[in-house]
């Protein structure tokens, strides 16, 4: 992000990029934009004020914005005060029962409420929720299986949720109400147990089950970059295995493209992997003809 003194924008600049904003706005209108919100910018306070405002412009305007959060940072925070050091495997927190305390705390009141707070200071109507509000996200014990290992070999990471079910009537009926839904990533399971579930497969998944228009996950970096660091987009489902097969893409970024494929295959039109560092990146992305990251096409 850069500390230079912004070069005053004329009027005439104004009412260009008004204008170059309006054909999207008429073709997105009312339409569900599904945002994955997490890295830098929701540790940064000018690119948490970026995002808040870019957030209410879009209800403003006729779009219909639901905000899923992730927590990471201040969830290792936490967990490093009480002595514990977080783990993962395949991109997944290893979450016991203690970590899922933790985790719950974080993400449904610290950093939810934060959140919520911050775009009603900007002039929206937003409410948080975790999966457990109305049982709408329903999920179950995730177990992984071991890399490289026969199949049902797997690996138990504690009280990682895979969804099972997401009611959207709860959802719609803030939309409609001009609330801004904001959703922290925890499941209940059938016997009212809490799950720990990555963002961005709740973010995938809400898309695919409300018909979003776009999915958009913000990250900290600048896209889906190839081998050599170079920007890739309009890529399509098939590009993109092509990619993980070739190692291209790991690690962390294997649960924000399989939510993505699931979430471009299932539907949505359009999933957008965009540079959170970038001032409005949203408004950038969703609303302007200059991108921030990578899109991936639904066919």
């Amino acid at each position: 992000m850069s500390t230079d003194t912004p070069t005053p924008i004329t009027p005439a600049r104004k009412a260009a990029i008004l204008s170059e904003a309006l054909p999207y706005i008429k073709r997105f209108f009312d339409k569900t934009i599904v945002i994955k919100y997490g890295g830098n910018a929701m540790t940064d306070q000018h690119l948490k004020d970026c995002f808040a405002q870019d957030v209410v412009l879009l209800k403003l305007v006729g779009l219909n914005p639901v905000v899923v959060h992730g927590g990471g940072p201040q969830i290792e925070s936490l967990l490093a005060r009480v002595g514990k050091k977080g783990e993962f495997i395949q991109g997944m927190r290893v979450t016991d029962a203690e970590t899922m305390e933790v985790v719950e705390m974080v993400l449904g009141g610290q950093v939810n409420k934060e959140i919520v707070n911050l775009i009603n200071q900007h002039g929206g109507k937003a409410v948080g929720l975790t999966g457990k509000d109305a049982r709408f996200i329903r999920a179950k014990k995730l177990l992984m299986q071991k890399t490289g290992a026969p199949l049902g070999d797997v690996v138990d990471i504690g009280q990682v949720g895979e969804i099972t079910q997401i009611d959207p009537s709860l959802i719609s009926f803030l939309d409609k109400g001009d609330f801004i839904p904001v959703i922290a990533p925890i499941g209940v399971g059938e016997d009212g147990e809490t799950y720990n579930i990555n963002a961005d497969v709740v973010a995938g998944k809400l898309a695919e089950i409300l018909k979003a228009e776009k999915l958009v996950l913000l990250t900290n970096t600048p896209g889906v970059l190839d081998q050599n660091g170079k920007l890739l987009t309009g890529l399509t489902p098939k590009e993109i295995d092509g990619l993980v097969e070739d190692g291209t893409l790991s690690g962390g970024m294997l649960p924000k493209i399989g939510s993505a494929l699931d979430a471009a295959r299932s539907g949505v039109n359009s999933v957008h992997i965009i540079d959170g560092r970038v001032e409005h990146c949203l408004l950038l992305e969703i609303l302007t003809d200059h991108g921030v990251g990578t899109m991936i096409k639904s066919r």
